[in-house]
Formats: C-alpha cells, sequence, structure tokens
C-alpha cells in the first residue's frame, strides 16, 4: 500500500492551480443521469471518488468517456437501480445515486454509504425528505431501499442544514409533480453549482445558495455542458501548507468570495493573504498568533479546513480552541499529530491547541481525508522524515496532491 515520505522545512514557492471541486463533482455525475441525452463536464478533478462513480454508472448501464478533466455521460443505457454495492460502499457521496435513480426508476436500492471514518454522519435528513415526496424507505443488511409509486412536491423543512440532504433532495425532487420547498438549506458553493448544472439541463430551481430552495418539477431533462467550480477545501489547504511552511505561494484558478472564511481566520493569524480576480498570494513573517475557530456551514469556517487549520494553530503563539459544530468524533487526528509533538486535548467537540515552536517528523496514519492532509502539511512544516501511510483517504479528495506540493518545492515522494 502507498505511503508519502517527506522530508520538512522547506518554505513552499512557486504557484499551484487549483481542481474543480470535489464535492461538486461526486454530485454532478449522478444528477446526469436525470438527462436523456449525454452531458459533458468539465475541470473534474482526476481523483479517486471520480473513478469509482465512473465504474458505478457503468455499471448502472450508462456510458463514461473521459479525456483528461473532461468526461461526457450518457445516460442512455441505464437500466438498473442497484449501484454494485462493493463500490458504494466505499465512498460516502455514492448516496447521491440514491436521489437520482429514485428520480429516474421511482427506486433505488444502495449500499450505506462509505468514505471517511470521522464519527456519526447520518442520513435521517435525506430519508425525511425522500418519504415527504411519496417514497418509502428501509434499511436492512446495510442496503438502503428507497421505493415509490409516484413522486410529488411537498414542503420540507430540515431539522438540521446538511449538504448531502440540500443536494439529494434537489435531485429526487427536479422530476416530481408540483412543487418542492426545502427550507433550512445547505448554501455551499456546491449547493450552488449542482443546481446550476441541473438549470442547464431544463430542471426549475430557483433559491440555492440561500435558506430556501424553490423546485418546480418538470418531465424531461436533456444533457448540457458545464464546468465544475474550484475546489475551495483543495485552495484552503495549500493556503496553510504554504502559512505553515513559512512560504510564498500563488494560490491560483480560485474563487476568492468561496475563501472568505479561511482568509479572515488566517490574516487573524499573522498569515498575509493578497487578493486578486482569480488568485491569492500567501506569505508569513514571524510567528503566528493563537485564534479560536469553530466550524459552521457555509458561509461559516468549513468543517473540512477543521484539521488542516490546526496544524496552524500547533505551530502558533499561545492557546487555540477548536470547536467542531457540524461532525462528531472529527478529532481523531490529533493522536497521530501528538507523535510530532502536537500538544493537544480534546473533549467532545472542543480541541484545545497549545502551540509549539517545533514539529519533528514522524511514522503516521491518515485516519480520513482531510486527516491525511493536515498530515502531510505538518510533515512538511516539521524537521526530520514525515511518512504517511494509508494515502488512499488523500487520493479520494486531492489530485497529485505530491506532484503539486514537489512544483511547489516540497521533498515528498509517493512509495509503494
Amino acid at each position: 500500500m502507498d505511503k508519502f515520505v517527506i522530508n520538512g522545512g522547506i518554505p513552499l514557492k512557486g504557484t499551484v492551480e487549483i481542481s474543480g471541486a470535489k464535492n461538486s463533482a461526486v454530485a454532478i455525475l449522478p444528477a446526469a443521469l436525470l438527462a436523456d441525452t449525454p452531458s459533458s463536464i468539465d475541470n473534474l478533478p482526476e481523483i479517486n471518488d471520480i473513478e469509482l462513480l465512473s465504474k458505478m454508472i457503468q455499471y448502472l448501464g450508462g456510458k463514461t468517456i473521459k479525456k483528461e478533466h473532461e468526461m461526457t455521460i450518457d445516460p442512455a443505457g441505464i437500466n438498473s437501480f442497484c449501484p454494485p454495492h462493493e463500490l458504494a460502499s466505499q465512498m460516502r457521496a455514492s448516496y447521491y445515486l440514491i436521489g437520482a435513480l429514485l428520480s429516474k426508476f421511482k427506486e433505488a436500492a444502495i449500499a450505506m454509504p462509505g468514505g471517511c471514518n470521522i464519527g456519526v454522519r447520518p442520513i435521517d435528513q435525506h430519508i425525511k425528505g425522500f418519504e415527504a415526496l411519496g417514497a418509502k424507505t428501509t434499511i436492512e443488511h446495510g442496503i438502503i431501499r428507497v421505493k415509490a409509486d409516484k413522486l410529488v412536491g411537498n414542503h420540507i423543512y430540515f431539522d438540521v442544514v446538511s449538504v448531502g440532504a440540500t443536494i439529494n433532495l434537489m435531485l429526487a425532487a427536479c422530476k416530481a409533480e408540483g412543487t418542492t420547498i426545502l427550507e433550512n438549506c445547505a448554501k455551499e458553493p456546491h449547493v450552488v453549482d449542482v443546481a446550476n448544472f441541473l438549470n442547464a439541463m431544463g430542471a426549475n430551481i430557483k433559491g440555492a445558495g440561500t435558506d430556501t430552495i424553490k423546485i418546480v418539477g418538470v418531465d424531461k431533462l436533456h444533457g448540457c455542458k458545464h464546468t465544475v467550480i474550484p475546489d475551495q477545501i483543495e485552495a484552503g489547504t495549500y493556503m496553510v501548507a504554504a502559512a505553515a511552511t513559512h512560504g510564498d505561494v500563488i494560490v491560483k484558478g480560485i474563487i476568492p468570495k468561496h475563501l472568505e472564511s479561511i482568509i479572515a481566520k488566517m490574516s487573524e493569524m499573522g498569515v498575509k493573504i493578497e487578493e486578486y480576480d482569480e488568485e491569492l498570494r500567501v506569505t508569513t513573517d514571524g510567528r503566528l498568533k493563537r485564534v479560536d475557530i469553530k466550524t459552521q456551514p457555509y458561509p461559516g469556517f468549513p468543517t473540512d479546513m477543521q484539521q488542516l487549520i490546526a496544524v496552524l494553530l500547533a505551530l502558533a503563539d499561545g492557546v487555540s480552541v477548536i470547536t467542531e459544530n457540524v461532525y462528531e468524533g472529527r478529532f481523531k487526528y490529533l493522536d497521530e499529530l501528538k507523535k510530532m509533538g502536537v500538544n493537544a486535548k480534546v473533549e467532545g467537540r472542543i480541541a484545545v491547541i497549545e502551540g509549539t515552536q517545533k514539529l519533528t517528523g514522524a511514522p503516521l496514519t491518515a485516519t480520513d481525508l482531510r486527516a491525511g492532509a493536515a498530515m502531510v502539511i505538518a510533515g512538511l512544516a516539521a524537521s526530520g522524515t514525515t511518512e504517511v501511510k494509508n494515502i488512499y483517504h488523500i487520493d479520494r479528495g486531492y489530485e497529485s496532491i505530491e506532484k503539486k506540493l514537489q512544483k511547489l518545492g516540497a521533498n515528498i515522494k509517493r512509495v509503494e
């Protein structure tokens, strides 16, 4: 199994190009199954989750043709509502196939989604929404089955803000009879991106990016061309890597508005960030200051950046507090970082991190996607050699991370 070997202490310098957003792409591919004709999706990140989805679409009877960062999806031959369990169980976002297949066939059966091991991530809000549209849901032997005679629009209030449920209900409702109103919706950029894709296919969705989304059902959807937005979390990852190594990095091909909360917190720490139209320059001068972080749904500080910013806090002057308000159990990675000299205490949803002047390389094991990226950044900032195992987690969501870091001067290599 592959691992990364990192010799740290080298300031990163240069320009890094940001890939398409993972969290958009993994929803847009299932959404393409709702059309009657092919769709062409550009700026797709080359990551394992996209490969898994492509295989699942082919298994269901669809055709996918991929050329570099573009994929054409022809859903005409889709004849099954049951993706292979061994693939679906490997990635969390496979649950978007439920909404798409329920809309297409009025039935879906899929293995309980896998992906990152970061605590309790229920899909109760998805099920609540499907049932409000007229579906019946059962969960047996790790398989979710959703079935409806017909889907009829309804007024649905999400008890908690959920990106997955918001997107899945857009997929399920866009061809339902009548009008669906979704309240307390997630407002993340990738929710808007998926809505824009569906509308380009002929859907009637208004309000994406606000608390309330209105969906008027249509009879048919057609294929379209779409370019996936840049990945805000990948951008944030390289911003943190630049700051942690006291480097000078231009992060290119971004939408700065999507990064406002990240920019604000890093600036508060003393990181110098210069904003331009589609790029940022990140530099640091001296030791960083402590800050407190509270993760929130967008436009708040993203939970997916929590592990990454923790590396900066571990090197900052003073004691910082992270409050994780989105997912339980998302501090497991700190046990690994303690091997490098990180001073951290965890109690429930709160982590207290006391900054230190120096981290030391150590053998680490990635516990999930973002934790793995945080360990890589810690290795880049540390003195000595760091090994990061289980990097298949990282490959799920980062395109060629070691190659991009090598271009910035990092001493990192992939070893079998």
